[in-house]
């Protein structure tokens, strides 16, 4: 360049341009953040009414669970009932915990399960509700068919991948013998070479539900997770 040469400027009116976009996109980002507080401290209010349409119950690892969520898999009885329990609050916890072990899933990637099996597990979804049911349920909870379909695929993955990891325990004699000593009036009053293999079946149960519960507990150690008031 020449010494003294004048320096080429974008004229007037593309500057302004400029910065008309990027004040937008500020904007943008700034109305994102703002509905997602919005979300963590309780919902996004509808503009019409102000009724909330959702609230965040728990953020995972950065991931949302939805009161529409627990709703859904409550009502679609996606998970267990605990009895004595508040209802809400133990769905809540299984999601939690459900969303801990699909990370631990995906990090593996297991065979996805056969798609026969997808669709018998959706179809005693939609079978426990009936059909009429089901579809209110959706309806109501804005959930779709879809998303239970990939709920229950997800379910077969982390069965799949469980027993893979935890389905290894083998008790010897001496601890079959022993378990059936202490639980002997859980099997009629049978001997146990009646009940042999019922024994070994139940001790070996418990013995993975435990290991798979500390499992859990370790998960739900090393993760951040941020319950939120309901």
């Amino acid at each position: 360049m020449r010494s003294g040469a004048a320096v080429a400027r974008p004229p007037i009116h593309t500057a302004t341009r400029s910065r008309t976009i990027t004040a937008r996109a500020s904007s943008r980002s700034t109305w994102l953040a703002c509905t997602l507080i919005a979300m963590a401290l309780g919902g996004i209010p509808s503009v019409a009414s102000g009724e909330i349409i959702d609230r965040v119950l728990a953020v995972v690892d950065g991931a949302l669970i939805t009161q529409s969520d627990v709703t859904a898999a409550i009502r679609l009885d996606l998970e267990p009932d605990r009895a004595g329990t508040d209802r809400v609050a133990a769905v809540l916890d299984a999601l939690i915990e459900r969303r801990l072990i699909l990370a631990e899933v995906d990090r593996y990637a297991p065979p996805d399960p056969p798609e026969p099996d997808v669709d018998r597990a959706f179809e005693a979804v939609r079978a426990r509700l009936g059909p009429a049911a089901f579809e209110q349920v959706l309806l109501q909870t804005g959930a779709s068919a879809d998303q239970v379909r990939r709920f229950v695929r997800d379910d077969l993955r982390i069965a799949a991948y469980l027993q893979q990891r935890f389905g290894t325990i083998q008790p010897s004699e001496v601890d079959v013998a022993q378990y059936y000593r202490e639980h002997a009036n859980e099997f009629g009053g049978k001997s146990l070479q009646d009940v042999h293999d019922a024994v070994a079946a139940q001790l070996t149960a418990e013995r993975r539900a435990s290991l798979v519960s500390e499992w859990v507990a370790g998960l739900r150690r090393r993760a951040n997770i941020n319950i939120l008031p309901r």
